[in-house]
C-alpha cells in the first residue's frame, strides 16, 4: 500500500544546506571585473539638491553616478532610481559610488556624503496634516496601489480626485444600510481612534543584487534576492527600455522577505551595469535597510461600533488613513475590506485615504493592511462585548460572517472556516480551564486574509533512474518547494525523496507569480498537481503497453507500476522511464505540463487567544501562553504550517509590544539599528499552541489554502484585549510599550 505524502510532517528539503552554511545567497556571489556599489542617502526629509561633486574624492578608481547618468524612469514608475533635483525622504538614494573594492566604495561614499550641498525644504511628516490644503506637496499626483500590493490580495482600486488634497493618492468608500439608523437602534456604542506605527520587516538577509550586461548579445542578467523573478524582469525591462527577452533574472535563495523583497534595488543595479558595461554588486548595510527600506505603513483608524443589548451588532462606521511615505502603494483597500468584513453589520460606512508624506515609501509586510484593520475592529468588538457583559467567544460566534454573507464591497464570502476556528478555540483547554491570577488576562481576536490569485504553470519530468524533476518559477520562501515535492510524490505514487524541485530563472522556468499573499501553494501547487497527473498518465500509457494491461487496471505503489491485485507483476518506474529516453525509443519522453488560472480566492481565517501578565508598577507586559487556531484548508506539510504559525505569532508580538520605526520632528530617522529598533527575542515568545482546522478549498491542491498571512493578523488585537482584561485599561496605540501602558494606567487612575 502506498504511504501517504500529503498531511505528513516533513523537514524542508533545502533545510540542511541552510543550517550548515552551504547555501549561497546573492551577497556571496562575485563576478570577474565586478564593481562594488555604495549608496549615498539624503540626510533630509525634503530638500533641494544644490550640487553633487563627482571629482576629487581622493579615492583612486571610483566613479560617482547620479540621476543624470541613468536612463530616465517612465512617468508611472513606482519610485525614481535616484533622486533628481529634490529628495523626498530621509534615506532616499541621491548618488551611487562605484569602486574596485567594497572598502574603497565605502570610503568614497563617506567623503561624498559630506560634500553634497542641499537646501532643506518644508516637509509633510504627519499623514493627517499632509491631507490638509496648503501642506507641502510630496510628489505629483499618481495612482494608488501598486502591483506589489495587488500581488498579495486582488482588490479593486478606487482613485480620488480634486486639487484640494494634493497628497491623497487613493480613496476607498464602502457603505450599506444607514449608519445613522443603525446607531439609533444600538444600546451600546463604542468609538476609539487607533494608531499603528511604521514597522520594519527585519529580515535577516539585507537586500542584495548583482547585474551584468553583455553588450554583444544585449542581455542583462540579474542575480537577486527577490520574491518573484518575473515581476522583477517586467519592471526592469519597463524602466530601462529593454525587451523582456533581453532581461534574465536569476532568483537567489532568500534569507527572509515577508513582502519587502518584491522590487527594490534591482532596477538601479541593472541601470548601473548598463552604464558601466561591467558587473555591479550592491548589498545594503543594516542602517541602509532602515533608512531606504520599504516598511509597513503607519495607520490612523477611527472606528465606531454599535450593538443591541441582546448581543447583535448593528452598525459600523470607520475612517482609515494610511501613511504611504513618499510613494503611493499602501494596502488601504485590503484594510478597509477586512475591517468591515469579519462581522454581519446591516449598517456600515467605511472611508479610507492613502496619504503621501516625506518618509520612506512603504511596502508589503505579512498580511499587509490586515494587522492594522484587525487591531481596530477586534478592539472595538471586544469592548462592546465587555460593555454588554457577554462571553467574547459567543458574542463573536453570534455575529461573524459565513459563506454567502456580503463583504463591504457587496461580493459574497465564499466558504470560510471562521466559525470552525472559533468553535475549536472555545473547546480548547486553554480557554475551558482559564484561571486568572492578579494582573493576568485573556484576550481573543479573529483575523482573516482574502487570499491572492495569479496564473501559474509547472512541469514534471521523469528521469531514467525513476526520479522526477519538478520545474517551477516560484521562489521558495517558506517551504513551498517541499510541499510541491509532496504533491508530486502523492500523485506519482513515489516516495518524496524521489522528487527534486527546481526553481528556474526567467529564461528557463514556466511562469509563476510572486511568492506573496499566501497564494504560492494555492496557485503553483495546483499547476504542479496537474503536471504530475499528466506525467502519471504518460507513464501509465507506456506501462500499459509493456505490461499488456489496461491503464485503469494499473497502479503505482512505492515507485513501482503494477497490475492491481497482482503485486508480483510489477516493474520499477525507472524501467519504463528508460524506454522513453534511449536510441530508437518508440515512446516519447515522460514530460507533464500543468497550468492553473484560478479566478476565485480561498480566504484563510484564524482565531487567537493570548494570556498575558501586566506589571502595573512598570507597565511591562509579558505574554504567558498563546493559542492559534487556523483554517488551513488541507495541511500538505503540517510541520511547515505550524512553523508558519509560530513565526507569525512571534512577529505579531513585535507589532503589539515592541516594534516602531521612529522619526524626529524634522523627519530624520531615529531607529537605524537593532539597538534602536526592538524585535522579539526568544524570551519574549511564549509557548504557542496550534490547532489546524481543515475546511478544504475547492480550488487548491488537495484542498490546501495559503497559510502564511493569517497567523500574524490577530496577534496585536488579542494581546491588547488580554491587557484590557488584566488591568481594565484599553491601549489604542501600538506598540504597547511599558511607558505607554504605565501612562494609560496613571491616566485611568488604575496604577498602584
Amino acid at each position: 500500500m502506498q504511504k501517504p505524502n500529503i498531511g505528513v510532517p516533513l523537514r524542508r528539503l533545502e533545510g540542511a544546506e541552510k543550517v550548515t552554511g552551504r547555501t549561497r545567497y546573492a551577497g556571496d556571489l562575485s563576478l570577474p571585473g565586478m564593481l562594488h556599489a555604495r549608496l549615498v542617502l539624503s540626510p533630509y526629509a525634503h530638500a533641494r539638491i544644490v550640487h553633487i561633486p563627482k571629482e576629487g574624492l581622493g579615492v583612486p578608481g571610483t566613479q560617482v553616478v547620479t540621476a543624470e547618468d541613468l536612463p530616465p524612469s517612465p512617468e508611472d514608475a513606482h519610485a525614481p532610481l535616484l533622486a533628481r533635483e529634490e529628495t523626498c525622504f530621509c534615506g532616499q538614494p541621491v548618488a551611487v559610488v562605484l569602486a574596485e573594492s567594497e572598502a574603497a566604495a565605502e570610503d568614497a561614499a563617506e567623503m561624498l556624503r559630506a560634500r553634497i550641498l542641499y537646501e532643506e525644504l518644508p516637509a509633510a511628516l504627519d499623514p493627517l496634516e499632509a491631507m490638509r490644503p496648503g501642506s507641502p506637496i510630496v510628489r505629483p499626483r499618481r495612482r494608488g496601489e501598486t502591483g506589489e500590493t495587488q500581488a498579495h490580495a486582488t482588490i479593486d482600486v478606487q482613485e480620488t480626485g480634486g486639487p484640494e488634497a494634493p497628497n491623497i493618492t487613493a480613496h476607498v468608500h464602502f457603505s450599506r444600510g444607514d449608519v445613522t439608523v443603525g446607531f439609533a437602534e444600538a444600546d451600546v456604542v463604542r468609538e476609539e481612534t487607533f494608531r499603528t506605527p511604521i514597522v520594519h520587516q527585519s529580515y535577516l538577509e539585507p537586500h542584495a543584487a548583482i547585474a551584468s550586461y553583455d553588450p554583444f548579445t544585449g542581455v542583462l542578467t540579474l542575480w537577486a534576492s527577490v520574491q518573484g523573478q518575473f515581476y522583477v524582469r517586467s519592471e526592469v525591462s519597463r524602466r530601462l527600455g529593454l525587451p523582456q527577452t533581453k532581461v534574465r533574472v536569476i532568483p537567489m535563495p532568500v534569507g527572509g522577505a515577508f513582502g519587502a523583497k518584491i522590487l527594490h534595488l534591482e532596477p538601479l543595479v541593472a541601470a548601473l551595469a548598463l552604464v558601466t558595461r561591467r558587473p555591479v554588486r550592491l548589498v545594503l548595510s543594516r542602517m541602509e535597510e532602515f533608512l531606504a527600506g520599504t516598511p509597513a505603513p503607519q495607520a490612523v483608524i477611527t472606528g465606531k461600533v454599535g450593538a443591541r443589548r441582546d448581543g447583535t451588532l448593528v452598525a459600523l462606521q470607520a475612517r482609515l488613513v494610511f501613511d504611504s511615505g513618499a510613494e503611493p502603494g499602501t494596502p488601504l483597500n485590503v484594510a478597509a475590506l477586512l475591517l468591515g468584513g469579519y462581522y454581519r453589520f446591516p449598517h456600515l460606512e467605511i472611508e479610507g485615504f492613502e496619504v503621501l508624506t516625506h518618509k520612506a515609501p512603504v511596502g508589503a509586510y505579512r498580511g499587509p493592511g490586515a494587522v492594522q484593520a484587525t487591531f481596530a475592529i477586534e478592539s472595538l468588538v471586544d469592548a462592546v462585548a465587555r460593555a454588554l457583559d457577554l462571553d467574547p467567544v459567543e458574542f463573536r460566534l453570534r455575529n461573524i460572517v459565513q459563506e454567502g454573507d456580503p463583504m463591504p464591497n457587496g461580493k459574497p464570502w465564499p466558504r470560510i472556516g471562521l466559525r470552525e476556528c472559533l468553535e475549536a478555540l472555545r473547546n480548547h483547554v486553554l480557554w475551558q480551564e482559564r484561571r486568572k491570577e492578579p494582573h493576568q488576562g485573556y484576550g481573543l481576536a479573529i483575523g482573516g486574509w482574502p487570499g491572492g490569485i495569479e496564473p501559474a504553470s509547472a512541469c514534471v519530468r521523469a528521469n531514467p533512474d525513476g526520479t522526477f524533476h519538478v520545474l517551477v518559477g516560484a521562489v521558495d520562501l517558506t517551504g513551498t518547494a517541499t510541499a510541491f515535492a509532496q504533491i508530486a510524490a502523492e500523485v506519482l505514487g513515489v516516495p518524496v525523496e524521489q522528487i527534486q524541485v527546481i526553481t528556474g530563472d526567467t529564461d528557463q522556468s514556466p511562469y509563476a507569480g510572486m511568492s506573496a499573499g499566501s497564494k504560492t501553494l494555492y496557485t503553483v501547487g495546483a499547476a504542479v498537481k496537474q503536471a504530475a497527473e499528466e506525467a502519471r498518465r504518460q507513464l501509465l500509457t507506456v506501462a500499459s503497453d509493456q505490461l499488456e494491461a489496461a491503464i485503469e487496471d494499473l497502479e503505482i505503489v512505492d515507485g513501482h507500476v503494477q497490475v492491481k491485485g497482482v503485486p508480483g507483476k510489477a516493474l520499477p518506474i525507472s524501467h519504463f522511464a528508460k524506454l522513453t529516453m534511449q536510441f530508437g525509443a518508440k515512446y516519447p519522453p515522460i514530460f507533464g505540463r500543468g497550468e492553473s488560472s484560478i479566478t476565485r480566492q480561498s480566504p484563510g481565517f484564524a482565531a487567537h487567544l493570548a494570556k498575558v501578565e501586566v506589571d502595573p508598577e512598570t507597565g511591562r507586559v509579558r505574554v504567558l501562553e498563546y493559542l492559534a487556531v487556523q483554517d488551513v484548508g488541507r495541511a500538505i506539510n503540517p510541520a511547515e504550517v505550524q512553523g508558519q504559525i509560530h513565526g507569525g505569532v512571534a512577529q505579531g508580538i513585535g507589532w503589539a509590544l515592541l516594534e516602531e520605526v521612529r522619526y524626529d520632528s524634522q523627519g530624520t530617522l531615529l531607529t537605524t539599528t537593532f539597538s534602536d529598533y526592538a524585535i522579539p527575542k526568544a524570551a519574549d515568545v511564549p509557548q504557542i499552541h496550534t490547532v489546524l482546522v481543515e475546511v478544504p478549498s475547492p480550488f487548491g491542491p488537495f484542498g490546501a489554502k495559503g497559510v502564511g498571512e493569517p497567523p500574524v493578523i490577530p496577534v496585536a488585537a488579542a494581546i491588547c484585549n488580554a491587557i484590557a482584561d488584566a488591568v481594565g485599561v484599553r491601549v489604542t496605540t501600538l506598540p504597547v510599550t511599558p511607558e505607554r501602558l504605565h501612562q494609560a494606567l496613571e491616566s485611568s487612575g488604575k496604577s498602584p
